[in-house]
C-alpha cells in the first residue's frame, strides 16, 4: 500500500465519530439513488398517458436513464480526476438536479424528448454520483470490511426503493389518470401532466441541499495512488488489461446486474404464466426485495467476522444456480418463491463484486469505477435473452439463461478475482 493511502487511512479510522458521519453521509447517497432509480417504473405508465404514447415509446424511459451509464462513465472519470471525489459527488448531485429541473417546462408542454433529455442528465449525474460513492464507501474503512459497509448502503438502497412509489405515486394519482388512457381531452392531460411538478421541486431541493451537505461535509479526500515496491510488479502497469481480476470483475458486475433485473422485473409475469391472477402477482417483488434485504442484513452482521467477502460471493453464486434450477423444476408457487430467493442470492453480489475488482489497481482506482459503473448496462442487456428465450420456449424454460451466468459469478469468486499478471 502507498505510504499516501495509508496516511489518509490512519486519518479516516482515527475517529470512529469521523468514520460513522462518513457512512451516514454515503447512505444517504445511496437512498438517492434508489429513490430515483426505482421511479422510472412509475414514470413509464404515467408518461404513456400524458405524452400519449404507445407502450414501446414508453420504454425509452428507461433507455434514456440508463443510457446515461454508458455514455457518460469515462466522463465521470475525468471529471472525479479533476475534481476528486468529494467535489465530484458535490457537482454531481447539481447535475441531477438540473436533470429534474427539466421535468417543469417538459410537463407544462407535454413534450416527451425534454422529459428523455432530463432522465438521461440526472442519469448522467448518477453516473458520477456511483462512480465516486461506490468505491469511498469501500476506502473510508478497512477493506476486509468493505462488503459489509456496502450492505448497508444496498439496504438504504431498496427502502428508497419502497419508498419512492408511494410518495411521488400520492402526487400522480394513477389510479385516476387509467381513465384517462381513454380519452383524448387535451385539457385532462394537462392538467394530469402538471401534477408532476411539485415532487419534482421536491426532489430538486433535496438534492441541491445533498450537495451542499457533502461539498461542506468533513468527508476526506482519498487519492488513489501507485503501490509501493510490495507490489512492484503492478506499478508500471498503465491500463485495465494490465489487471486481469479488475476486467473480470467488470464483466462480473455485468453479468450480476442482468441477473439481478431478470430475477426482479420478470417475475409479475412469470406469476401469471403459473397461474396468479393479476393482484396476486404484482405483489410478487415485494418479495424478491424483502430476501435482498434479508442478505443485506446477513452480510452486515458476517462480513467479515465470520465469513470473508469472496466466500460470500460463492455462496451466492451457488444459491443462485440453486435457487434458478429450483424455479425451473418446480410449479406454481413454489417455483415462484424460488424466482423472489433469487433477491436474496443477487444481495451479497454487489457489495463484493466491488473490492474484489478494485484490489491493487492502484492509480486506476477511478478507471475501474467508471467500467464498473458502465456495467450497470447489464440490466438493459441481458434481460433480452432471457425474453428471446420466454419467446421461443416459455417463460420457466427460460430461466436456464441464468445458470451459465451465475457459474461464471461463482468462477470469480473461487479463482477469478486473484489472477494478477506476472
Amino acid at each position: 500500500m502507498a505510504k499516501s493511502d495509508r496516511v489518509e487511512e490512519s486519518k479516516i479510522g482515527s475517529s470512529s465519530g469521523d468514520s460513522n458521519r462518513s457512512i451516514i453521509i454515503i447512505g444517504a447517497l445511496f437512498f438517492i439513488f434508489g429513490f430515483v432509480t426505482w421511479l422510472n417504473a412509475l414514470l413509464i405508465p404515467y408518461l404513456k398517458i400524458a405524452c400519449e404514447l404507445t407502450t414501446f415509446q414508453s420504454y425509452f424511459v428507461t433507455f434514456a436513464f440508463y443510457i446515461a451509464y454508458v455514455v457518460m462513465a469515462p466522463v465521470s472519470t475525468r471529471t472525479l480526476s479533476w475534481l476528486g471525489f468529494k467535489k465530484g459527488m458535490s457537482v454531481a448531485l447539481v447535475i441531477m438536479a438540473f436533470g429534474a429541473l427539466l421535468f417543469i417546462p417538459a410537463a407544462m408542454t407535454r413534450y416527451y424528448p425534454l422529459f428523455l433529455t432530463g432522465l438521461f442528465i440526472m442519469g448522467s449525474g448518477l453516473a458520477i454520483l456511483q462512480t465516486a460513492s461506490n468505491p469511498y464507501v469501500t476506502i473510508v474503512g478497512p477493506a476486509e470490511s468493505a462488503a459489509k459497509r456496502i450492505s448497508i448502503m444496498g439496504i438504504c438502497n431498496k427502502l428508497a426503493g419502497a419508498a419512492a412509489p408511494i410518495i411521488i405515486g400520492f402526487f400522480l394519482q394513477l389510479d385516476k389518470a387509467e381513465e384517462l388512457s381513454r380519452t383524448t381531452n387535451e385539457s385532462a392531460l394537462d392538467e394530469m401532466a402538471l401534477r408532476v411538478i411539485p415532487p419534482y421541486i421536491g426532489i430538486i431541493v433535496v438534492l441541491l441541499l445533498l450537495g451542499l451537505w457533502v461539498y461542506k461535509s468533513s468527508l476526506p479526500e482519498v487519492e488513489a495512488e501507485e503501490e509501493e515496491d510490495e507490489n512492484a510488479a503492478l506499478k508500471g502497469s498503465k491500463s485495465i488489461f494490465d489487471y486481469p481480476h479488475a476486467v473480470l470483475g467488470v464483466i462480473t458486475l455485468f453479468i450480476y446486474v442482468g441477473v439481478e433485473v431478470i430475477a426482479a422485473d420478470t417475475i409479475i409475469d412469470y406469476g401469471i404464466f403459473q397461474g396468479f391472477d393479476f393482484e396476486t402477482a404484482r405483489g410478487f417483488p415485494t418479495g424478491t426485495m424483502v430476501a435482498m434485504i434479508a442478505g443485506y442484513i446477513i452480510g452486515i452482521i458476517a462480513i467479515p467476522k465470520y465469513i470473508k467477502q469472496e466466500n460470500a460471493l460463492k455462496v451466492c453464486a451457488i444459491l443462485g444456480v440453486a435457487f434458478a434450477v429450483g424455479a425451473i423444476f418446480t410449479s406454481g408457487f413454489a417455483s415462484v418463491a424460488f424466482i423472489a430467493l433469487l433477491g436474496l442470492a443477487n444481495s451479497l453480489m454487489w457489495p463484493a463484486i466491488w473490492p474484489l475488482t478494485l484490489a491493487d489497481v492502484g492509480k486506476l482506482t477511478k478507471t475501474v469505477s467508471s467500467l464498473l459503473v458502465m456495467g450497470i448496462a447489464g440490466g438493459a442487456i441481458i434481460p433480452l435473452a432471457y425474453g428471446a428465450l420466454a419467446g421461443a420456449m416459455d417463460k420457466q424454460l427460460a430461466y436456464w439463461v441464468v445458470v451459465p451466468l451465475y457459474l461464471f459469478i461463482l468462477y470469480y469468486a473461487v479463482a477469478g478475482h486473484k489472477i494478477r499478471k506476472a
